[in-house]
């Protein structure tokens, strides 16, 4: 701008000026303003001409050219052959050079002298597979002599088809997850919008029940009032008539008391004969009101169905709730169980005292000896029996096997009693508790291997004998189901209830045989 200002104050006061630049000319002189887009473009070259120089040194993080003289330029490439890195400028020989040409270039590192064997100082090439660690070639006559050893390259070209193996299956398993992910996605859309038409149907469903107990109370209440109308006319009817027979009676009277005073015997007695003949006297008892209608039985029967409605809606609730929360699928192969798995644990603090706990606490047997167990208020004490240390909620599977002459699986609450008559606490015999009993089939007085019991109903159970069982449980929907696993997945008995507590898995024994039982490892089986 000054050189243009300058340019045009040698020219004097003419009527025209020229741009030095385009030639255009202006007249009268023009007042000049800075051209903010160029001076705005000129500030970012200068800036990104700044930046990219400054982004050619090292800095801290990043890896130093080592021929660098003074300050540093970030290496491009390092050297396995030289050990060492360099930047663009210096690592040039390394491609017109032919000796140089043959060296292994990677990506920049800070490891390279890590490389280094320490003991001998050489490059290390060789790995040991007896101590699974790089190591030189000196190494392999001294400490590391008689060692089953290969070139490094070789070895890393063998793992690498291992890791690239690894790889493809994470990459699978990759795979799996997002379509899985995906079809939780849709389930959950899939739902929302179940979810939602269900809601949209319930309340017109509810909206008309409503209308319709409205109409009925409307109705009933119509009725109350028509028939309460038609007893008050009623009875004003007979109220008009006995109240005229009322005045008849007493103008009767008053002319009768009139008459007894008369002293005149003719006159009384030409009078009485018209005033005391039976026929001019009204008939009263064909005017006598019947008795009023009271609406006791009405409140009575509307308290009745009142009652009825309450009942039914409880169950309706009840079922409702109970379809609405079984509505998800259950699984169905071993595989969709096993998503489920849940690791079982048995708590020492519960076992019976002649119960000996193994294998990690998953494993219970029958001691034929009291262990040194500690007192302890949450421990049984009048039945053969343990229950688990965690918590079931939600979905769980888990499974188990046994040995002996039989034993009981169940779950129960965490409020189940501990102590007392033996049948108060016995899995199966009281309502904290649901157990499925299962016992060699020979031996059984029900004549199955199997007996389903809970709040001390029992049901016979018919399936194969197998000694490795699953339990799949549903908390919130109330699904308590038992299978045979021993070959494939073989339903044995399912229940549907409402549970109100979160569960613990259990196991008992009733007779003191040595019988034993184990929850599975499911972690190893997945």
């Amino acid at each position: 701008m000054s050189c243009i200002q300058s340019f045009w104050d040698k020219k004097g006061k003419k009527k025209h000026h020229s741009c030095p630049q385009c030639r255009q000319t202006f007249a009268p002189r023009p007042a000049l303003v800075k051209n903010t887009m160029l001076a705005a473009l000129v500030e970012q070259l200068k800036l990104t001409g700044l930046q990219a120089a400054a982004a050619d040194h090292a800095g801290p993080e990043d890896v130093a050219c080592d021929v660098c003289p003074g300050r540093k330029q970030k290496a491009v490439r390092s050297c396995l052959n030289c050990l060492a890195s360099y930047c663009e400028k210096h690592l040039q020989p390394h491609y017109s050079a032919a000796p140089l040409q043959k060296h292994k270039l990677v990506e920049p590192s800070k490891k390279l002298l890590e490389n280094i064997c320490s003991r001998h100082d050489e490059v290390m090439k060789v790995f040991c597979l007896t101590d699974q660690q790089c190591i030189c070639i000196l190494c392999t006559m001294d400490e590391h002599k008689g060692h089953e050893t290969a070139p490094a390259a070789a070895e890393r070209a063998k793992r690498q088809k291992e890791l690239e193996e690894n790889q493809r299956q994470i990459q699978k398993k990759i795979e799996d997850q997002e379509k899985e992910l995906k079809r939780l996605q849709q389930e959950v859309k899939d739902a929302c919008v179940s979810a939602d038409e269900a809601v949209k149907s319930t309340e017109k469903i509810f909206t008309e029940l409503i209308t319709l107990l409205q109409k009925r109370r409307s109705e009933v209440k119509q009725q109350i009032r028509s028939q309460q109308k038609a007893q008050v006319l009623r009875v004003k009817e007979v109220q008009e008539k006995m109240e005229q027979e009322l005045n008849d009676l007493k103008r009767r009277d008053a002319e009768l008391e009139k008459l007894s005073h008369t002293e005149d015997h003719n006159q009384f007695l030409q009078s009485y004969a018209s005033l005391s003949t039976p026929s001019d006297l009204a008939d009263s008892s064909g005017i006598n009101a019947d008795p009023l209608r009271h609406f006791e039985d009405v409140t009575a029967a509307a308290s009745e169905l009142r009652d009825k409605l309450q009942d039914i809606l409880r169950d309706a609730e009840t079922h409702i709730l109970q379809t609405v929360s079984s509505s998800r699928p259950e699984p169905k192969s071993r595989a969709e169980f096993l998503k489920y798995a849940c690791e079982i644990s048995l708590d020492p603090n519960t076992a019976f005292r002649t119960l000996l706990l193994s294998n990690e606490n998953r494993a219970a047997i029958v001691w034929y000896e009291d262990e040194s167990f500690t007192p302890s208020p949450e421990r049984f004490s009048s039945c053969r029996q343990v229950l688990s240390r965690q918590s079931l909620t939600g979905r769980c599977y888990f499974e188990f096997k046994w040995a002996g002459i039989g034993i009981f699986v169940a779950v129960a609450y965490k409020s189940i009693k501990r102590g007392g008559r033996a049948n108060e606490s016995l899995f199966g015999f009281n309502d904290q508790s649901w157990a499925l009993r299962c016992d060699i089939e020979h031996i059984s007085w029900k004549g199955a291997g199997y007996t389903f019991s809970h709040n001390k109903a029992e049901t016979p159970v018919s399936g194969p004998q197998s000694y490795k069982l699953g339990v799949y449980l549903d908390h919130s929907a109330g699904v308590l189901a038992f299978y045979d696993v021993s070959e494939t997945m073989t339903l044995l008995h399912r229940v549907q209830t409402t549970f109100t507590q979160p569960l613990y898995a259990g196991l008992g024994f009733f007779f003191c045989d040595g019988g034993n039982a184990e929850f599975c490892n499911l972690k190893e089986t997945e």
